[in-house]
């Protein structure tokens, strides 16, 4: 009689085939030579380098672009002084002319006096001969000439310090134009130097990428020739061990777990003997008889609690009688009371 074994369990499949892969990953781990004598993670650590290399490259990109702001924001900055400066300077031309000054002037500390003298001539009819202020030695336009001196003596003083004014303006127009020609040029040779920086950069990092990348290529070849001859004796070990080992027996004593006693192994038990069904039925038996005694106990305290409110509503009717008792026999006693009163 030939036994046919039932189909396996999924779950117990896909754990078999868990505890294989993680076996396989502890025995890579071992077989590897860089891991076993350096006891570091490879991987980790070169993953580490390239990602401090791209921060760094990162780092240095905010910095150049950082740097081009600070150059183009100066040189905003002395285009926006140089435009205010000259507005200054036509605002001082046009609107603050030493001829237009309104301040006091020391040469005449007396304006008014001087502009409307008390008397032009003697020829006003409004005195008499009595009042002759005016002689033949007298220069009654020497305050308007002395005025035209004053202000020709002023012109003559401006002219030189307005040349000088106009002199200074163009000599800083200059200067301006000079320094903003140096920033423009700064800027540019900055900006050339921070793209050599960044190609620089660029080719640093995409071959530090070309060489990990080889590396890992081939460390990866590696790791999977290691892998193929581990899994060749592996599965030559397995084969031994299936033929040799009671895997495949009917011994009932393979299936217990060494770790656990009371427990068994799936993948090896072939099912429960006839003592472990006849120990389990008694267990069930007595379990059934448990249930149902507490079943009845139940059962008896239902009623018990289904028959309190039939006690309680008796009692309450006999409480009710007493008191209708009590009640007649109280007025009864009452008007025996008022017939000996009215006695």
């Amino acid at each position: 009689m030939y036994k046919v074994d039932p189909p396996p369990d999924p779950k117990e499949v896909a754990a078999i085939e868990a505890r294989r892969n993680q076996e396989k990953e502890q025995q890579s781990q071992f077989f590897n030579v860089w891991t076993r004598g350096m006891r570091v993670d490879a991987e980790a650590l070169n993953s580490q380098a390239e990602e401090k290399k791209l921060r760094k490259a990162k780092k240095q990109s905010k910095v150049a672009a950082y740097g081009t702001d600070q150059v183009q924001y100066d040189m905003e900055q002395a285009e926006r002084t140089h435009r205010l400066d000259k507005k200054v300077q036509e605002f001082w031309k046009q609107k603050q002319q030493l001829k237009k000054r309104r301040e006091l002037d020391l040469w005449d500390s007396d304006p008014l006096r001087g502009e409307f003298p008390a008397h032009l001539g003697d020829n006003d009819p409004y005195w008499g001969p009595a009042s002759l202020q005016c002689f033949s030695w007298e220069d009654l336009d020497r305050a308007t000439c002395l005025r035209m001196q004053q202000e020709e003596f002023m012109h003559s003083l401006e002219r030189p310090l307005q040349e000088q004014q106009q002199q200074q303006a163009r000599v800083e127009e200059n200067c301006a134009d000079t320094l903003s020609e140096q920033l423009r040029l700064a800027m540019d040779l900055r900006a050339t130097q921070l793209a050599k920086l960044e190609e620089c950069c660029h080719k640093a990092i995409m071959s530090a990428k070309a060489n990990a990348n080889k590396a890992q290529v081939a460390k990866m070849a590696k790791q999977q020739r290691h892998e193929h001859q581990h899994q060749r004796k592996a599965n030559s070990v397995e084969i031994q061990n299936q033929i040799t080992s009671d895997l495949l027996t009917e011994n009932p004593q393979v299936a217990q777990n060494p770790m656990a006693p009371h427990r068994v192994l799936p993948y090896c038990w072939k099912g429960m003997t006839a003592e472990q069904r006849a120990a389990i039925r008694k267990v069930q038996e007595v379990q059934h008889h448990e249930k149902e005694a507490q079943r009845q106990t139940e059962q008896a305290l239902d009623t018990k609690w289904e028959s309190q409110p039939m006690c309680l509503a008796q009692a309450a009717m006999e409480l009710e009688e007493q008191e209708r008792e009590l009640c007649a026999e109280f007025w009864w006693r009452v008007g025996s009371f008022d017939q000996w009163l009215a006695k």
